[in-house]
């Protein structure tokens, strides 16, 4: 049974899919209650960072730069997220970006999400250096960025493609900020079985899977726990919170302090 706290939590956290967490942005929302004038501020920011990125960098790495930039929306509507040269550019290659995706991370606006290739201790070890997915710093600019109408963002059940993008992006960033190792995500060599995201925890390794509505078949999840009896996952949805055999639903809105201060 949803009670009123858990629906009115899970409307903050829709409205919190469209203003993010950039600062003037809050205090904007807070103040008119308005998204046209949230996305205003929000593509303000946007010129900004274009701006600073021509500042301190070539004109050819100003460009490169701005290529994977504009790209980001693409590459996270994409079913499955990893980060395609191809997208950015057609023919793009890794040692024409590489440079361009490193400035971005330095420069904390974009997220670096590598593979494991094994769920094991330290999983630092196990990245595959070649595969990866990047996510926007904020939520909230990613919406700006993929020109999302903010009303489709609010409303519950409106959107029917790109949902999955925002969602990843969110627990991503809050997974950033709320734990001290690196996030990952997990598949094997030829096999379609994919975990969201997987992260050390204590001396746990914990599989992460996102779901953006309240559809929880987990398949992806389940499978893999079968297959590694010693771990608990746990899956972000729209669901309450239960703990279900070796697995743990939390909602959504928890996303930034599951994980925090444990």
């Amino acid at each position: 049974m949803l009670t009123g706290l858990h629906l009115t939590l899970v409307q903050m956290l829709r409205e919190y899919y469209l203003v993010g967490g950039m600062p003037e942005v809050v205090k904007t929302f807070l103040k008119t209650n308005d998204p046209n004038s949230v996305r205003k501020v929000q593509n303000k920011i946007l010129i900004a960072y274009r701006n600073d990125i021509a500042k301190h960098t070539t004109d050819e790495e100003s460009k490169r730069i701005g290529i994977v930039w504009r790209s980001m929306p693409s590459q996270l509507s994409k079913e499955n997220k990893k980060f395609i040269y191809g997208v950015a550019k057609k023919g793009g290659r890794a040692k024409e970006f590489e440079v361009a995706i490193q400035w971005l991370i330095d420069a904390g606006l974009v997220i670096r999400v590598g593979r494991a290739s094994s769920p094991t201790m330290p999983l630092k070890v196990y990245e595959d250096l070649s595969a990866f997915k990047l996510y926007l710093l904020d939520v909230g600019l990613l919406g700006a960025m993929a020109e999302v109408d903010p009303a489709t963002l609010i409303l519950p059940n409106d959107m029917k493609e790109g949902k999955g993008m925002f969602t990843e992006n969110y627990v991503c960033t809050h997974l950033a900020a709320s734990i001290e190792h690196s996030i990952f995500y997990y598949s094997k060599d030829n096999s379609p079985m994919e975990i969201d995201f997987m992260i050390q925890h204590g001396t746990n390794i914990v599989p992460i899977e996102v779901k953006a509505e309240e559809n929880l078949k987990s398949k992806s999840l389940s499978v893999f726990l079968q297959q590694h009896e010693n771990m608990h996952g746990v899956r972000f949805s729209m669901s309450p919170y239960r703990e279900q055999e070796r697995m743990t639903n939390v909602p959504l809105y928890g996303a930034g302090v599951y994980f925090a201060n444990d």
